[in-house]
């Protein structure tokens, strides 16, 4: 059964919370591990707002080009724990790869 437009821009930001919380935490990794364009993952990042989930970014100390890592500082409503359990489901429901 397909995915109707909601349900999949909700489980993308869910699924993109679980890989920063992962360790997954830059735009270079979550489109190696998705497969999403680039340009989709920086929305998603940006839409996490929407949802009350506060992602930030962590500059690398001395890089230049905007290097370093997504941080989530606070899921707001959104269950932590169910997400983690429930990553491979909403990977699958994605059509996401497996993570190496």
């Amino acid at each position: 059964m397909a995915l109707s437009k909601t349900q999949s821009s909700f489980y993308r930001r869910l699924y993109l919370a679980h890989l920063i919380e992962s360790g997954i935490a830059s735009v270079p990794a979550i489109v190696a591990a998705t497969g999403m364009p680039r340009r989709t993952a920086q929305d998603t990042l940006k839409a996490l707002e929407e949802l009350d989930v506060r992602c930030e970014f962590r500059p690398a100390p001395g890089e230049r080009h905007n290097s370093g890592r997504y941080e989530i500082t606070d899921w707001g409503p959104i269950d932590r724990a169910w997400v983690a359990q429930h990553a491979e489901r909403l990977r699958n429901a994605l059509d996401y790869p497996a993570l190496a």
